[in-house]
């Protein structure tokens, strides 16, 4: 696996030899306004998305109480104890309702802007992947709405950032009426947080920095459990969207984004070197007379 500092990845092939099919999909350096814009409008459109999908209210509650039914049966129905446990250390659950409301965003844009400054070659896979996880999650969201266990009738859940006014969040209080309520499947805090962790974790040396990479989903499935917004299933379902991401960037690239060299050449440089090496006149150069040799005798 390569890391940074350890290994460069795979040399690109050069960028003129490839053909026109493979031209299109081979990793290309990424221009910062274009990611911007893309990004900011890929956020826009998946909260727009995933607000306008229907509120099922009563198809979501009873597909708690199953979910909630399932756990029990399973014997990790230990949500409602979490929940109560976490909320009565004031401190931390108001800690934890901040961290759910913000870290989700900001670490991934932090984590795309690490990728884009010091491992261009890899950027776009990376990208690619988060994208097609949260567009596999969005069609979860319509197809399996989910009330979360803070809304379950008689489940007897604190709903934190109610109880502590806590503010940023898009799930209860008075923002609530901007966001669907009902999409708690799959939880992308999970499938974000997962993939940054994936990410810095293939890509750094440092232990210290794999030890936070490996913690940052670990701390965020504790803190979606314990702010009552998601149930433990709903984080394999955002596992599953992160596996489904990784599949279609794999497909699309032929690898997954650590094995792609760490930087590629910028192809249109490479076009206007070749075509000044082309212009330019061959110097002719002539041969340096000989030395004139000594006198011959007679």
């Amino acid at each position: 696996m390569p890391q940074e500092g350890r290994s460069e990845g795979r040399s690109p092939r050069p960028f003129r030899s490839l053909r026109p099919s493979h031209r299109l999909r081979a990793p290309r350096r990424p221009r910062v306004w274009f990611e911007i814009l893309l990004v900011a409008a890929s956020y826009w459109l998946y909260s727009l998305v995933r607000n306008a999908v229907p509120e099922q209210r009563a198809e979501a509650l009873r597909n708690a109480d199953r979910i909630w039914s399932a756990e029990r049966h399973l014997g990790i129905a230990v949500e409602q104890s979490v929940n109560h446990a976490v909320n009565s250390v004031t401190w931390l659950i108001v800690s934890m309702n901040y961290y759910y409301a913000t870290l989700h965003f900001v670490v991934t844009v932090c984590v795309l802007v690490w990728l884009f400054h010091r491992h261009p070659g890899r950027y776009a896979a990376a990208r690619l992947t988060l994208f097609a996880a949260t567009g596999a999650a969005l069609l979860g969201y319509y197809l399996y709405p989910l009330a979360p266990p803070r809304l379950m009738a008689g489940g007897h859940f604190v709903d934190t950032v109610l109880v502590h006014h806590t503010w940023g969040s898009m799930a209860s209080g008075n923002f609530k009426n901007m966001s669907n309520q009902y999409a708690a499947m799959p939880s992308m805090h999970i499938g974000w947080s997962l993939w940054c962790g994936l990410t810095v974790f293939a890509l750094v040396s440092a232990p210290w920095a794999r030890i936070l990479a490996l913690l940052y989903p670990a701390l965020t499935l504790a803190v979606i459990v314990s702010t009552a917004n998601h149930f433990w299933l709903d984080a394999l379902g955002g596992m599953a969207c992160l596996a489904f991401g990784y599949a279609v960037s794999y497909a699309w690239y032929g690898s997954l984004p650590h094995h792609l060299a760490k930087r590629v050449p910028a192809p249109g440089g490479r076009a206007r070197l070749a075509g000044v090496s082309s212009a330019a006149p061959a110097r002719t150069r002539h041969p340096a007379p000989e030395p004139a040799g000594p006198p011959q005798g007679r």
